[in-house]
């Protein structure tokens, strides 16, 4: 076997052992010891390389993140003007929902794991936030906001359902949220939102 010298690429291999086993078995059957036998490398490598399995969980997860950031980019770097721009989030939720269900149960490991260890959210507010910029090219930041929910939102539900919903519905929706008629929408209490009343808000 190829010491790390000669094995340059053995942490990268590492990295997608980890995810690959987290996909496979989940966060809590997965060790240093399955995740050194499925990478090839000595069980040594995996101090050597990580200062334990939460750096090496943040470390992997990161790498996925980056992954799914690069998908959403892949679909909304080339949109010209906001119809192109629905058009391209529709098929990226039905990418994200009928491709992978690697990066699927991955998601909502990263959530589960997130939610139960509170510093584990920088990587999914960074994650958020990643994901917003993309959108934020196209869609005014409430908007872009709103719109990234729901790709989560409906992605899982395509995913999971047992008759999953078509592209017309997912555009429908799309549509609702960012169709403003040109006008960026207020919330209640801004500059132009509207009073219960009828009258303009302060």
């Amino acid at each position: 076997m190829a010491t790390g010298h000669t094995d340059p690429q053995r942490r990268d291999r590492i990295l997608a052992a980890t995810l690959d086993l987290i996909a496979e078995e989940g966060i809590a059957r997965v060790s240093h010891r399955k995740i050194a036998a499925r990478a090839g490398v000595p069980l040594g490598s995996m101090t050597y390389h990580f200062g334990g399995m939460d750096d090496l969980l943040r470390e992997a997860f990161g790498r996925f993140t980056d992954h799914i950031v690069a998908v959403f980019d892949a679909h909304l770097s080339a949109p010209a003007d906001p119809d192109q721009a629905r058009e391209a989030v529709a098929d990226l939720i039905h990418r994200l929902s009928e491709e992978s269900q690697r990066d699927l149960v991955l998601t909502q490991e990263l959530y589960t794991l997130a939610a139960r260890q509170p510093s584990y959210r920088e990587l999914t507010h960074e994650w958020m936030r990643r994901s917003r910029v993309h959108l934020e090219r196209h869609f005014d930041p409430d908007t872009a906001r709103q719109l990234d929910a729901l790709i989560e939102g409906l992605t899982l539900h395509r995913a999971l359902a047992t008759e999953p919903h078509d592209r017309a519905l997912t555009l429908e929706a799309i549509t609702r949220i960012t169709d403003t008629g040109g006008r960026a929408p207020s919330r209640p209490g801004r500059p132009g939102a509207e009073r219960t009343d009828g009258r303009p808000g302060p």
